[in-house]
């Protein structure tokens, strides 16, 4: 339990961080390509631009599980490069744990990069919410809410094991939040899709719906 604590909050800490530097507030802090697929659903960026995301999302992935393989010593068997498998539970109760904290963090960062009094806090929330799970919910399934974090493991050690779990429970709770905070919000879209607005960086996606222009929110948040 110590263990996982520490681990989360080593995660969390390095969530914000991303977040929170210059490039995380220009390109939005994504790096999980659920939460860009519920982004694209709202409507907040290109397919063009939601493809080259999750592409560049899975090469990061997988070109960190090398650095890791190159640094970490090799052949030995309790070194896994943190691959994601059900817990003992099973895999129905390890994909009702990644839809449910995906729900969960999508919907926490809808909510709150929305309020202007809150949206300068996401970032902290979103490395809280990641430090929670992986101290609470990890056992369960391992704790993946991404795709792409699965998949690097994966390809590195052959080990596919209900891999299509990491890949369908978090986009499907990341979907199923934006389309609640869609009808809660009676089809008023969201700001930019980025993590972080209360920056001078301007919101580089290309979106057709536009009812509060991130302009104007940027300007009232400087």
């Amino acid at each position: 339990m110590e263990l996982r604590a520490l681990m989360g909050l080593a995660v969390g800490a390095t969530v914000v961080a991303i977040v929170i530097s210059p490039w995380g507030k220009q390109s939005g802090g994504h790096f999980n390509p659920a939460l860009t697929a519920a982004f694209y659903r709202l409507g907040k960026i290109s397919l063009a631009d939601a493809v080259f995301y999750i592409v560049a999302q899975f090469s990061g992935a997988v070109g960190g599980v090398s650095i890791a393989r190159y640094l970490l010593p090799v052949g030995r068997p309790a070194i896994r490069y943190a691959v994601t498998t059900p817990g003992v539970r099973g895999s129905a109760v390890a994909f009702i744990g990644e839809l449910t904290v995906s729900f969960v963090l999508m919907s926490t960062i809808l909510v709150s990069s929305n309020r202007e009094s809150l949206s300068r806090y996401t970032p902290y929330l979103v490395g809280l919410l990641y430090t929670i799970f992986i101290t609470l919910e990890a056992p369960f399934s391992g704790m993946s809410m991404n795709p792409a974090r699965s998949f690097g493991p994966a390809l590195h050690l052959g080990y596919w094991h209900a891999i299509w779990l990491y890949f369908t429970a978090p986009t499907l709770g990341m979907l199923i939040a934006a389309e609640v905070f869609l009808r809660a919000r009676r089809g008023v879209y969201p700001f930019c899709a980025k993590l972080h607005h209360a920056n001078n960086k301007r919101c580089i996606f290309r979106h057709g719906t536009e009812p509060h222009p991130d302009r104007n929110y940027v300007r009232r948040e400087a």
